[in-house]
């Protein structure tokens, strides 16, 4: 390959494509890695599409006399803030607030590539060396903090992030539809600052009229005085993010108004296809060349095949970011990618996943969409699974047939954590009971790398319908069912499922009860994690306010550091 094979990062590369001028230059917080998984590649490539020429600026040094900021001068239209694939705090500290020792999206794990809030302190520098160029901010951290929010490390409510961040404008969820919007209108003649009325992005204002259809939140100021206007307008934010068609939401922060432009409808197969088959290398940028970047070994055998999550799990920000519908790709755009894989250097054979944010909802939706466009509940699976849900796993099993007769390819397995409550449901249509039998033979038999996951969380009932998660009873049969699976085909697999400490309305007892219960069924926890309030989810409302949002009954939650140390000890 050629280095113009990659988004130019220096001006170097710039002069080699034979270029005098940037339109957009991105600042990201992870290592440039060409990649469908990582979102300034994503953006990058989406903006190159478009015919802008577009140069990458991984991981700056935002200490000293910011060279990086300044080394490829300005960009005709933009600046992009891309903070990385993972929200800063969680890659920068554990649980118990702990500085991590290593960063998986860096060359080497090297720590110290970034700092605290990237969104803040990026756009903070490229508005200070250059006020006039507009910053546009998206990325995950960004997009959970478009309202205010509970932040975990500080231990405080914080406003909107654009309260703290210069951006002009901030995208909220997967970016591709409001980027090509936005160039649509920039090459039409609108100035960048006149760019308001865009679906899913969020901007800071004066003022603000306000409509009959708008939702207006209760101010920043009065959720600081009272945690339980912070938990109503939780629910309000979480449903208008899980609706079809939402409203606009605004929320007075000082004298000034956060604008949250409501979101595009899920888009189109063919327009997740044209994201992923963009001419990614799909490899680091050379300037990493003999280096290790941990998140992309990880997932470079991989293929993400659907985008969304039904789940709504109420300590997971995917919904947040990216919904509830599931948008499949097709089926000829992952063999491609397949094949592709199996063509790279260093190919052994074996594709760790054929996945995403849940291995199995490959093509799954309601049976009736009319019903879904008009619904706003969060999860399709909590309390109950949806009646309306048509949770066919056939266009899966014929997926993973015909991704195993590519050539080269010598099997499959699933990285990705399996909802077994859609396995183990029985549903009206005999059809659908006969594929989930089909698909969980299969997998256990044929797709399992030795060890499978799955997520029951917690073993007591009153803490799982906190957490929308199903009751501890259907892993009990899940588990028995494999075993039985594994004895028949003369496997020996394990299961290994994941567990939460300290999660809101978990005490003490409860954990001694789920030691008990695992014990008994002879597990030795591995996966175990303590509950790490992030904004925008159910379970760090709950944690913050002490109520629930949508009861505003009051909830036990373990805050001092001695508390949750003694509930994770139960797992050991």
């Amino acid at each position: 390959m050629l280095l113009t094979d990659w988004l130019p990062t220096t001006q170097k590369e710039v002069t080699l494509r034979g270029w005098d001028y940037l339109d957009v230059i991105l600042f990201s917080g992870d290592a440039y890695v060409d990649h469908p998984s990582f979102g300034a590649a994503v953006i990058g490539r989406l903006l190159e599409a478009e015919g802008l020429r577009v140069a990458i600026v991984p991981q700056p040094d935002w200490r000293g006399d910011y060279r990086d900021f300044k080394k490829l001068g300005v960009p005709r239209l933009f600046f992009g803030v891309a903070p990385g694939a993972m929200d800063s705090m969680v890659n920068h500290y554990t649980a118990n607030k702990r500085l991590r020792s290593d960063d998986a999206y860096t060359p080497d794990k090297r720590a110290g590539m970034r700092p605290d809030y990237p969104s803040i302190v990026y756009t903070k520098i490229l508005k200070e060396l250059y006020p006039e160029t507009p910053v546009l901010l998206g990325g995950i951290e960004a997009s959970l903090r478009r309202l205010a929010h509970y932040d975990y490390w500080q231990d405080r409510l914080r406003p909107g992030i654009l309260a703290d961040s210069p951006a002009d404008l901030l995208i909220y969820g997967m970016g591709e539809k409001p980027v090509r919007e936005l160039v649509k209108r920039l090459r039409e003649g609108v100035p960048f600052a006149q760019v308001k009325n865009l679906p899913q992005t969020a901007y800071l204002t004066p003022d603000e009229p306000v409509s009959t259809d708008d939702i207006e939140l209760f101010s920043f100021e009065e959720c600081l005085k009272d945690k339980r206007k912070q938990a109503q307008n939780f629910r309000a934010i979480e449903e208008e993010s899980n609706k079809y068609c939402a409203s606009r939401i605004l929320q007075k922060t000082g004298n000034r108004v956060v604008v949250v432009n409501p979101p595009y409808p899920p888009i189109t197969e063919a327009e997740l296809d044209a994201s992923y088959d963009l001419p990614y290398t799909r490899m680091p940028h050379p300037k990493y060349k003999d280096k290790l970047i941990p998140a992309y070994e990880m997932i470079r055998c991989s293929v993400n095949i659907h985008r969304g999550c039904f789940g709504g799990c109420a300590f997971c920000t995917i919904s947040a970011h990216q919904g509830k519908f599931i948008v499949s790709r097709s089926r000829e755009s992952i063999l491609k990618e397949v094949r592709a894989i199996a063509g790279m250097p260093g190919f052994k054979g074996y594709i760790s996943d054929l996945g995403g944010p849940s291995a199995n909802m490959y093509r799954m939706q309601g049976t009736d969409e009319t019903l879904c466009r008009k619904c706003r509940k969060p999860s399709c699976l909590a309390p109950v699974i949806c009646k309306n849900l048509h949770a066919d796993h056939a266009p899966l099993l014929d997926l993973y047939h015909m991704a195993g007769r590519t050539p080269g390819v010598k099997k499959i397995f699933i990285g990705s954590g399996v909802r077994y409550d859609l396995l183990l449901h029985r549903y009206e249509d005999e059809r659908l009971n006969r594929s989930a039998r089909r698909y969980t033979e299969e997998l256990i038999a044929g797709h399992v790398s030795g060890r499978l996951k799955v997520a029951p969380e917690h073993t007591e009932e009153h803490v799982l319908k906190l957490m929308r998660k199903p009751p501890f009873r259907l892993f009990e049969q899940f588990n028995a069912l494999f075993d039985r699976t594994n004895e028949a085909h003369h496997l020996r697999q394990q299961l290994v499922p994941y567990f939460i400490s300290s999660h809101p309305g978990c005490t003490a007892a409860d954990m001694a009860e789920l030691a008990a219960k695992t014990k008994k069924l002879h597990f030795r926890l591995e996966q175990v994690q303590d509950f790490t309030p992030t904004p925008m989810t159910l379970a760090t409302e709950m944690y913050y306010t002490g109520f629930h949002p949508y009861t505003l009954e009051c909830i036990y939650c373990a805050r001092k550091k001695e508390e949750k140390l003694a509930q994770r000890r139960f797992f050991f």
